[in-house]
């Protein structure tokens, strides 16, 4: 299988994950750190009437950011990761820990979950990971994986 990632608040930690993998570039392509907006935008493909609909943090915006991603490195299953790690520029609506995982697939299926991790800055970007790098274990072993969205 081929891999790739599309980061936000883990700023990189997610293919920093993958690559210490020893034999990791047999499988991982490639990914894009996008922390602003106009990057996700240029190079994932994120429509800008949903960033500013719904903000970065968003479903949407994750699902975009899989798609994205699984398009430019041309992979059979893309990661995205956005969210809130702190210790600022959280909301009442959207807490410091909030983040939106999403993983799409290469025939278009995807698939978002929300979560709101507890920690500090270094706890959420790691829990972030660990989830993102399980949604696409899961996604790559079966067909389906519950309600998903085409993109």
């Amino acid at each position: 299988m081929r891999v790739a990632t599309a980061e936000s608040c883990t700023g990189g930690l997610l293919t920093k994950t993958i690559t210490d993998l020893p034999g990791a570039s047999a499988h991982y392509a490639g990914g894009v750190v996008a922390y602003a907006d106009d990057v996700k935008v240029a190079l994932l493909d994120v429509d800008p009437e949903s960033l500013e609909a719904h903000g970065a943090v968003s479903r949407e915006v994750a699902l975009q950011m899989a798609a994205g991603a699984c398009r430019r490195f041309a992979a059979d299953v893309a990661m995205a990761v956005t969210g809130i790690a702190g210790p600022e520029g959280g909301t009442p609506a959207k807490p410091v820990g909030t983040v939106w995982l999403a993983v799409a697939l290469a025939d278009g299926w995807a698939e978002a979950r929300l979560e709101c991790f507890p920690g500090d800055r270094e706890a959420v970007r790691e829990a972030s990971v660990a989830a993102a790098l399980g949604m696409a274990t899961d996604a790559a072993g079966r067909a389906t994986y519950g309600p998903a969205a085409r993109y």
